[in-house]
């Protein structure tokens, strides 16, 4: 272990020009990649620890000197003094938008060579602290996986590795982030396969084994082995009880689609304000009220979900100034100020972020799903099934509402599996997880994360083809190398040009540099030796539009696209109407396969 390590210090000495064949070899080997992994799993699991104990300090600081028994009236500034100093801190310190956690990671991996910056492998853990423990209403879990992701990312860069290592290192670095903050080895691996959508072989999976094993054996060292939320089951699966999951899964996928697209919508309003101060001073003002109003929207709101897996259901009432309207025990009460909830939460994250905050929506989706089960269960029980259970539906509308609202079914059940030792309801997991996800994606073929990528065509997905794609980009496969010609210019002139040429395709193009058509040997193959013509033709005569314009901005699969539908061998790009150069399809096909060997795992 010593003279491994030692090569490893010896390597790092060396510039990237300087590394022989034979350190190449051994640092890009299977067994340095697994020390890597376990590297970044100890550095995410430390992360993720420190990450709960500054979000659980900075929340006692709150409730022991702001929290009163009278309604809790000072809350309604607490959420804006912790957006203020996230606010401030990402302004003045940090200077960049650290935004959402998951979408940077994607968004890194298929346009940014995998690439994340230093400072994301403590931003988010400092900033996601002062805004959740101040009682800003997002999660902590998006912003450790961005932490992971930048461990991995810079540790691999550190070494030189290539694209796909330096991938594979982020993506153990999330899995890391993920499995140490839910104490979940398994869904914290299962994470990074569904969520990042990575397709890697069987070899690959290790370092991510590893990783999250490392990870979460931190966080059982440092936090202990008890799980985030335990419950005692009344009864197990009963099998009279399908029909109940499947229309409680239909009921999470609607709810899940409701509150992505509430959160888009709130999102993009927000986003137009751009003064950031006018953006904290509303949204704060807003979120406090909310708060206030409904004390469960404080912070993550895992509280209210150990409430309502321990039975004491009257809890999640306290504090509220709505308990007044009637009696604690008043049931019909309770489940219209869960309803209440239910609408409210996807206004209360996206304020949160959107006033200045750092978080993320893994924890409000769990927390949405939980208080789901609740009103669920309490609907049907004004029906007459009595026989429902609050703590089974809270665990399984947990998983549900997280798989439509990720598209990540199988994360949701190991998740919530793992989190609270509820292997006994595997099968209603399976069950809620799948029609939630079913339904969602009806509705909604893109997930929280991944809606802003697909929308620019920067998405990476499973379907080898189009993930290859995406990781190309337009100006790199251009060739510029093209003499141009003007539409007056005489046939003797274009002659000229096409002697000194190598290519057989000429742009034509206006006085102002715009593009008006195309001349190739072909379509004047005829004329050309003809000298009797060279003054009487011009080149406007002889020239052809092209069968289709590629502009800039354009996506390489729509591009792709129009070489299929013309069936064309070269292809003008240009930028407006002014002429860049052209692209042709054997120029794509060799980047294509560059590339594809690039990213492809062993």
């Amino acid at each position: 272990m010593f003279r491994l390590f030692r090569k490893v210090v010896e390597y790092s000495h060396n510039s990237a020009e300087r590394i022989t064949e034979q350190q190449m070899m051994w640092h890009e080997g299977r067994y340095f990649v697994i020390l890597l992994s376990f590297i970044v799993g100890l550095c995410s699991g430390i992360a993720a620890v420190l990450l709960k104990h500054a979000i659980s300090f900075v929340k006692e600081f709150v409730v022991d000197n702001f929290a009163s028994k009278d309604y809790n009236i000072l809350l309604l500034i607490s959420p804006a003094i912790g957006i203020l100093i996230s606010l401030l801190l990402v302004r003045y310190f940090i200077k960049d938008n650290l935004g959402h956690g998951i979408t940077k990671i994607l968004h890194a991996i298929s346009q940014n060579g995998s690439s994340l910056k230093k400072h994301h492998s403590y931003a988010s853990i400092i900033t996601s602290s002062f805004t959740i423990g101040f009682g800003g209403s997002v999660g902590a879990e998006a912003p450790i996986a961005l932490t992971g992701a930048s461990l991995g990312s810079n540790i691999a860069k550190f070494f030189h590795l290539d694209y796909k290592t330096v991938t594979l290192l982020m993506a153990c670095g999330a899995a890391g982030g993920i499995a140490g903050v839910f104490k979940a080895p398994i869904a914290g691996m299962i994470f990074t396969l569904e969520i990042l959508m990575l397709n890697i072989t069987l070899a690959s999976i290790i370092p991510l084994l590893v990783s999250a094993i490392t990870a979460t054996s931190v966080t059982f060292f440092f936090l202990g082995r008890s799980v985030e939320f335990s419950s005692e089951l009344a009864s197990s699966f009963n099998m009279h009880d399908i029909p109940f999951f499947i229309l409680f899964g239909i009921f999470t996928g609607i709810v899940a689609l409701t509150f992505t697209r509430s959160l888009w919508f709130f999102e993009k309003r927000i986003a137009k304000v751009t003064n950031p101060y006018v953006k904290w001073c509303v949204g704060s003002i807003f979120l406090g009220l909310l708060i206030f109003i409904f004390p469960p929207l404080y912070g993550e709101g895992y509280g209210t979900i150990e409430n309502l897996l321990s039975g004491e259901i009257w809890k999640i009432f306290e504090g509220s100034p709505l308990a007044m309207l009637g009696d604690d025990h008043d049931i019909l009460l309770l489940t219209l100020f869960a309803l209440g909830v239910i609408i409210f939460k996807p206004f209360a994250t996206a304020t949160t972020t959107g006033a200045g905050g750092v978080g993320g929506t893994f924890a409000p989706s769990l927390f949405l799903g939980g208080v789901c089960g609740f009103f669920f269960v309490s609907v049907l029980h004004f029906v007459g099934a009595d026989s429902l259970s609050i703590p089974c539906f809270t665990l399984v509308g947990m998983a549900g509402v997280m798989s439509g609202v990720m598209h990540a079914p199988l994360t949701s059940i190991f998740l919530i599996a793992e989190i609270t030792n509820g292997y006994e309801l595997l099968v209603p997991l399976m069950i809620v997880a799948t029609v939630s996800h079913v339904t969602m994606s009806y509705f909604e073929p893109n997930s929280i994360y991944t809606k802003p990528l697909a929308d620019k065509g920067e998405l990476l997905t499973h379907e080898r083809d189009k993930a290859v794609l995406t990781l190309m980009h337009l100006d790199r496969v251009i060739e510029t190398d093209f003499v141009t010609v003007r539409s007056d210019q005489t046939l003797g002139q274009l002659v000229s040009v096409i002697s000194k040429s190598n290519r057989n395709l000429f742009p034509v193009l206006s006085s102002r540099g715009e593009l008006i058509g195309i001349v190739t040997l072909n379509d004047i193959r005829t004329i050309m030796f003809n000298s009797d013509m060279y003054e009487t033709t011009f080149v406007r005569d002889v020239m052809v539009i092209p069968p289709a314009l590629i502009r800039s901005e354009e996506t390489m699969e729509s591009v792709m696209d129009k070489f299929e539908t013309t069936g064309a061998w070269n292809l003008p790009v240009v930028q407006g109407r002014r002429y860049v150069g052209f692209v042709s399809k054997s120029k794509i096909f060799s980047v294509y396969r560059r590339v594809l060997t690039h990213v492809s795992y062993e």
